[in-house]
């Protein structure tokens, strides 16, 4: 089978996570952000992740490729409960938090920007929707106070390291994207909690996280 992702983007993360929550080999297949064939070939649409299917069909969608492989052995690991309060918090998060984000990815070495045109599309894509990225960034040191003060918060929320409620469940899979997305940003403050949670679910997952590239 082939994962066909961007590495940057977080819905590609939920989908390999179940593979590396399960240990299963997943052939990953970088696209460029500008490559508009090759998604619409496989789905009819230009979006990702896409799951490559070992009979040649393909499928969208992160939540169904996580059901899909989780379910495959009949022995399902996302069996735990979810938290109405990571739901909420999420929710909070995600209202601000691409605005820290995007101009840092525009910016940074993933395989998906190998091009200059794969950049710039992605560039003008993402700030004709939120705005300059230029602008954003002067906002930075706000917003991450910002995130800082809602780490803090999240740290009271985390039960185990290995799972954000004490067994794994869909609450992981929409949580540890977003973490692993704010690795890129130099300048946060990683609580004990969350960081431990953090480092054990890219260990978990096999997804590696930003701190490499961050900026």
């Amino acid at each position: 089978m082939k994962l066909y992702i961007y590495d940057h983007c977080p819905f590609c993360v939920k989908a390999r996570m179940i593979f590396g929550l399960k240990n299963r080999p997943i052939e990953l297949v970088v696209m460029l952000n500008d490559d508009e064939n090759t998604p619409k070939k496989l789905i009819g649409q230009k979006m990702a992740p896409i799951l490559q299917k070992a009979d040649g069909s393909a499928m969208p969608e992160s939540m169904d490729i996580v059901r899909l492989v989780d379910n495959q052995d009949g022995e399902t690991l996302l069996n735990g409960k979810i938290n109405p309060a990571i739901t909420d918090w999420l929710r909070h998060v995600n209202g601000y938090v691409n605005k820290l984000l995007l101009p840092r990815i525009a910016d940074a070495a993933f395989a998906e920007f190998a091009t200059p045109e794969a950049r710039h599309y992605f560039r003008e894509k993402k700030q004709a929707s939120i705005g300059d990225f230029g602008e954003l960034r002067k906002h930075s040191p706000g917003l991450i106070k910002n995130i800082n003060d809602d780490l803090r918060q999240l740290d009271k929320l985390i039960v185990k390291p290995n799972a954000v409620n004490g067994e794994l469940s869909i609450d992981d899979i929409n949580l540890f994207p977003l973490l692993r997305s704010l690795t890129l940003v130099a300048g946060i403050e990683w609580p004990s909690r969350v960081a431990a949670y953090r480092d054990n679910m890219a260990k978990q997952t096999q997804v590696n996280l930003l701190s490499s590239i961050a900026a």
